[in-house]
């Protein structure tokens, strides 16, 4: 599935709850929407071959390489965005389930990112001119 599909499977379940699990479905939108976000990244590398190296890399380390890339507030919020998908994943016992204006909150942030990377990569070409000397 491509990180647009994985973000409209989210969408639709966070406005249709009904047909998933009682109580569960605000990890498996959080989930959908975390590997959305994962995945448009990985597809961001990839897009060239200067920064394709950065996919072996751990996903924290590719969120502090993203402000180099893409506008800072932007990088900014991908990382914000990462951070909470990846905590409302796991189930802690006394913690609560995000809320649905969370997850809509979350799924908008990386719709937007999305929007942007697909900009990026349509081209297939990133400019790695505007990167500052000690982001290389």
């Amino acid at each position: 599935m491509t990180p647009a599909d994985l973000l409209a499977a989210a969408r639709d379940l966070l406005e249709r709850p009904q047909g998933a699990d009682v109580g569960g479905w605000p990890r498996a939108v959080a989930l959908l929407t975390r590997q959305a976000l994962e995945n448009a990244i990985d597809e961001f590398w990839k897009a060239s071959t200067t920064t394709a190296g950065l996919c072996d890399c751990t996903r924290k380390t590719q969120l502090t390489c993203l402000p180099a890339y893409l506008e800072p507030r932007l990088a900014r919020d991908a990382s914000y965005t990462w951070a909470a998908l990846s905590s409302a994943c796991h189930y802690h016992q006394y913690d609560l389930a995000p809320t649905a204006a969370e997850l809509s909150r979350w799924i908008d942030s990386t719709a937007a990112l999305l929007t942007v990377i697909s900009d990026n990569t349509r081209g297939a070409t990133i400019d790695t001119s505007t990167v500052s000397s000690n982001a290389r």
